[in-house]
């Protein structure tokens, strides 16, 4: 039959509007209900006439225009930012990371030693199990509005730290799955290029600012955005082939141009394609996942998401109060990292390529779609959780603005 991928696109851009319309209704977070929804349908779906809701032909244009969103969520949150605020928070984002590693990547060697499986199985599941989504991190911010807050700025530190994590580690273990060995020459490298790509970015654009401001000193709206979309991609092109996250890439941009004079005018235009692209991106995520092959992993992929859970919140806490935030803000962060997405599924598949055990497919999965779900929603409700534990673990209540009674939160709001 003929393939009508205008048709699917519109079919998938109808259903994610139903998703956001559902989300409004319920005043529940949009992220999960795309993912669910992506999930709904698929290549298992059969296809009725020219209605085909398995997006096997629309697939791959899905994903690219999802992988746009992802660029964009991230440019749109570092102009919350700038160069100057990141750079002064450098030893407290390097603390806060080393704490988070600690912690999560410890879990997530001994969990799979206590499965049994075999080393190169426990590598790739450490990562899977380590490594926080940007893409959803970013979207439950913005969406959320957490933008402004002071332990956000620790947050997007955090997610550049794991990025030099990711540069490395996906060395090693793709060296060890793929070839049987790696070079400890070729990680150095790695970890020096990814690490000297990202401050050299800072760096250098913040000795442009007085040329950026003249440069898109542009009287077209279209001309100005054109510009301005050119430059996005093009970095985080570029950053992807030198194995940093094209995200990254994206947030560096957002993060230089947050300084100049255009900021307000940049952070208007690049509104709703964030939003549209965004929505395409979890879409596109649910629909990479199979249901019918979930069953296998169920009990492994449930208590691995209880340890992370545990060790998030635990790391989050740990590393907000050493970093001198409140117990409001250390708990956001703690909430709001443990999304978990893009790079669990690089894993997945590089397992898959590799020969691997077949259960890490979709325990991949099924471990991912957990935490996308409950990631937001346990930012989302942050409040009410502080609320709960404050009397637990004695955490001090504080007077809400406007109000003369303490109330068992924290400054930084809900």
């Amino acid at each position: 039959m003929e393939h009508y991928i205008l048709f699917e696109l519109g079919l998938a851009i109808c259903i994610i509007t139903a998703a956001g319309l559902l989300a409004s209704r319920l005043r529940f977070s949009i992220v999960p209900l795309l993912i669910l929804a992506g999930l709904a349908v698929g290549p298992h779906i059969p296809q009725f006439w020219i209605i085909d809701l398995s997006f096997i032909n629309s697939a791959p244009l899905i994903d690219f225009m999802g992988r746009l969103g992802v660029l964009y969520l991230m440019f749109y949150l570092g102009l919350e930012f700038s160069v100057g605020r990141l750079l002064k928070a450098g030893r407290a984002i390097l603390k806060t990371g080393l704490i988070y590693m600690a912690i999560n990547f410890s879990i997530g060697i001994l969990f799979p030693l206590l499965l049994g499986w075999p080393i190169k199985e426990v590598l790739v599941v450490a990562g899977i199990m380590t490594i926080s989504s940007s893409a959803i991190v970013a979207k439950v911010l913005v969406e959320l509005k957490r933008a402004a807050r002071p332990e956000t700025e620790m947050i997007l530190g955090l997610m550049m730290f794991q990025d030099v994590f990711v540069a490395i580690y996906l060395s090693i273990v793709s060296g060890l799955v793929l070839t049987g060995s790696t070079s400890s020459l070729e990680v150095f490298k790695s970890a020096l290029l990814a690490v000297g790509f990202m401050v050299g970015v800072l760096l250098l654009g913040r000795k442009l600012i007085p040329l950026l401001n003249r440069l898109l000193d542009i009287p077209s709206d279209e001309v100005f955005m054109l510009a301005l979309f050119g430059a996005l991609i093009t970095v985080a092109g570029f950053s992807e082939t030198i194995h940093v996250a094209e995200a990254i890439g994206a947030l560096l941009v957002g993060l230089v141009l947050a300084e100049t004079e255009h900021f307000e005018r940049i952070e208007h235009l690049i509104v709703p394609f964030r939003d549209f692209f965004s929505a395409l991106f979890f879409f596109s995520f649910g629909l990479s996942i199979d249901p019918l092959a979930l069953t296998d992993a169920v009990w492994p992929a449930i208590a691995a998401v209880l340890l992370t859970l545990i060790g998030n919140f635990a790391s989050g806490v740990i590393s907000g109060r050493a970093s001198g935030y409140s117990h409001r803000a250390a708990v956001n962060i703690g909430l709001t990292i443990t999304s978990r997405g893009e790079f669990s599924i690089i894993l997945a598949g590089l397992a898959k390529t590799g020969a691997l055990l077949p259960i890490l497919q979709p325990f991949a999965a099924l471990y991912v779609l957990i935490l996308a779900v409950l990631g937001p929603l346990l930012t989302k409700e942050s409040k009410w959780i502080y609320s709960k534990l404050g009397p637990v673990f004695k955490w001090p209540p504080i007077v809400e603005k406007g109000k003369g009674k303490h109330k068992n939160v924290a400054a930084a709001g809900s």
